[in-house]
């Protein structure tokens, strides 16, 4: 029988919760993680109309994009939908858990199904993220340098792009002096020891820090283990916000246009582009609120850039380097409920997966 922490720890081995914005607040808002799940029902938003739909289907897990709960809610008193959410939630034992900025971030993540749904070929992260990665260094006697290696590795470090098992060592000398209480693995107690060891380096994603330390500590034969842990600027490619990549073949700004409208399911499409003959191969996007990455889409010469909620001066802003476009916010996230079934089903085939059917665009929109 599958538990609600079995899911939640699915889905943050893959999408960490290290990776969410400080203004987010993912995660299991509600609930206790321990009960066995009936069924689960996915949205992009926990409102009130889901909340009951989930009580009528016999729903005990809400998983969500947005929180319900963004802020730390100071009275429970039902006088706003949060509150009424969190309340109701809370009465019929139904868990509510939230992925929002970590599940944009990783590689096949929100903006993969994005540029999915608009036949995109050799998608990358749009912008990396910096400072997730750190190096240990550690130093390993040799007879213990492969077992130490290998436990460090299958813990998850020394990954790098399409490549594992990425390490680097070179040879020298440790010296060490066991003291009264000390059980020395080489070396006699009270004696200056010096022996040939290796000093092993390692790069590893931070939220696996604890992971690798306990492999570290459980592989490595010394009563104490020395170690070096850096933090690094390098940008890991694995995590990041946007995407970018290549339509098959190079559109026609308004053909172009009309197949993002199509694909999207959008009742509309807010542009501007002062180049109208310009063709659109390269497209870079974020889903949700995007502007902040316009620099990045310019800088990597993307002919157009969709994302949604545009102010009106922000969209200027692109002058006439690219196509801005902006489809909605509903529309650009509205496939993150198909994601969050592939990626659960991916793992656990004996589960009731249902898509909301509350889960419509609080915008609506009046075409005459």
């Amino acid at each position: 029988m599958l538990q609600i922490k079995d899911i939640v720890n699915h889905l943050e081995s893959l999408a960490p919760l290290c990776l969410q914005e400080s203004y987010d607040n993912s995660g299991l808002l509600v609930g206790d993680d321990s009960k066995i799940i009936t069924k689960i029902l996915v949205c992009l938003d926990s409102t009130e109309g889901v909340v009951d739909e989930a009580i009528a289907k016999g729903c005990n897990l809400i998983i969500a994009h947005h929180p319900i709960i963004w802020g730390g809610l100071k009275r429970l008193t039902g006088k706003n939908e949060s509150q009424r959410v969190v309340i109701k939630a809370i009465e019929h034992s139904i868990a509510i858990y939230a992925c929002h900025t970590n599940l944009d971030k990783i590689q096949n993540g929100v903006n993969h199904k994005f540029a999915e749904r608009l036949q995109l070929r050799n998608t990358q992260i749009l912008k990396p993220e910096l400072g997730l990665l750190k190096k240990l260094v550690t130093f390993v006697p040799v007879a213990s340098l492969e077992e130490v290696r290998s436990a460090l590795c299958l813990a998850g470090g020394g990954t790098i792009g399409n490549y594992d098992h990425c390490t680097y060592d070179t040879p020298g000398h440790g010296t060490f002096r066991g003291l009264e209480h000390s059980n020395p693995f080489v070396g006699e107690k009270g004696e200056l020891h010096r022996e040939p060891e290796h000093r092993l380096e390692i790069l590893f994603p931070v939220y696996l820090q604890h992971k690798i330390m306990n492999a570290l500590l459980v592989a490595h034969p010394y009563e104490a283990v020395a170690y070096d842990i850096y933090p690094l600027d390098n940008a890991n490619h694995e995590f990041g916000m946007g995407m970018i990549g290549e339509l098959e073949n190079p559109m026609e700004t308004a053909d172009f246009l009309r197949f993002l409208k199509q694909q999207m399911h959008c009742n509309a499409v807010r542009f501007v582009n002062s180049n109208p003959e310009r063709k659109i191969s390269k497209v870079a996007l974020c889903g949700g609120v995007g502007h902040f990455l316009l620099p990045e889409a310019i800088a990597q010469k993307a002919d157009a850039f969709i994302t949604s909620d545009i102010k009106y001066h922000e969209i200027m802003e692109a002058e006439n380097h690219l196509l801005y476009a902006d489809i909605g916010h509903y529309e650009s996230e509205k496939y993150t409920m198909e994601l969050f079934i592939e990626l659960i089903s991916q793992k656990f085939t004996n589960i009731a997966l249902l898509f909301s059917e509350n889960n419509i665009n609080p915008v609506q929109y009046f075409i005459s």
